[in-house]
This record gives C-alpha cells, sequence and structure tokens, in this order.
C-alpha cells in the first residue's frame, strides 16, 4: 500500500478508537474495517497475521466488555430494566441536546429508573453510580482492544513491511 493510503488507513484507526472513547461511531468495527482494507491491499502473510490479531484482540474486548461489567452490575443489584431506560433516555438525550444529551440523558435516566424502583434519593444515586463505572469499565476495555489492534498494526507498518 502506498505513504498515502497507509496514513489514511491509520487515519480510520485513530477515528474509530476516538469513536469509542466519544460513543458516537462504531469505533472497533471502524479500526477494524480499516485494518481489513489494508490487509487486502497488503496481500503479504504479515498483513493477515497482523488481521488476524486484530479480529483476535477486538473480538476478545468486545465479549469482555459486556461480560466483566454486566457481572458487577449484577453483583451492586442494578437491574437491566435500569440500563436500558438509560440507554433510551441517552438516545432522547442525544438528538434533544446536541453533542452532550447522550451524557446527560443515560444517567438521568438510570436514576429515575432507579428512583421509580428504590424510592430514596440515596439508594437510586449509589445504583447510578455503579452504571456509570460498569459504562465507564465497558469503554474502557473496548478502548484496550481497539488500542492493542493499532499497536499490532502500527508495529507491522513501521518494522515489517
Amino acid at each position: 500500500m502506498n505513504s498515502v493510503g497507509t496514513v489514511l488507513v491509520g487515519v480510520a484507526i485513530f477515528v474509530g478508537i476516538a469513536g469509542i472513547v466519544i460513543p458516537v461511531l462504531p469505533g472497533a468495527l471502524l479500526s477494524l474495517a480499516a485494518i481489513l482494507v489494508w490487509a487486502l491491499e497488503e496481500q503479504s502473510p504479515t498483513g493477515w497475521i497482523v488481521l488476524a490479531a486484530a479480529i483476535v484482540l477486538i473480538g476478545a474486548s468486545q465479549v469482555v466488555k459486556y461480560v466483566v461489567p454486566e457481572r458487577r452490575l449484577r453483583e451492586s443489584g442494578v437491574p437491566r430494566r435500569s440500563m436500558f431506560v438509560g440507554v433510551l433516555l441517552g438516545i432522547v438525550g442525544f438528538f434533544v441536546i446536541p453533542v452532550v444529551g447522550m451524557f446527560v440523558g443515560f444517567p438521568l435516566g438510570v436514576y429515575l429508573s432507579e428512583r421509580q424502583r428504590l424510592g430514596a434519593h440515596a439508594h437510586a444515586w449509589t445504583s447510578t453510580k455503579h452504571a456509570l463505572r460498569a459504562t465507564g469499565l465497558s469503554i474502557l476495555i473496548e478502548f484496550i482492544g481497539a488500542s492493542l489492534a493499532a499497536a499490532v498494526w502500527l508495529t507491522a507498518v513501521l518494522f515489517l513491511v
């Protein structure tokens, strides 16, 4: 692949990683798609090995990002219903208050659902904090998986190809 194409793949990977931190784009998928395009263009054993490593790293992060936070939420007693309400209000907030609405709507949805379920402000706020920590952990796990895949790709570009 020529240097312009390689830079564009790198930019797409970076945008994908940014899409994980600011959850607007399917970041891990975008990063993986960029590495796939690079591997298809390279048509070399190195390209296929890098693609396989990226699939394993991102695939594992996609599994772990649901399993670990879900277990912590279950242990803290936050039901799936509250998370669902949080996601719904996050989506509504995204359209009502552009850019930051998702970050307002999600915690508000979880809090309102937990307040209705538990009654007391203190208990609802504690559950909301658990939900926010679980969401942050999920984002961190996906970020690490995509960053490791990007590091494998960058290593191959700089030293192997």
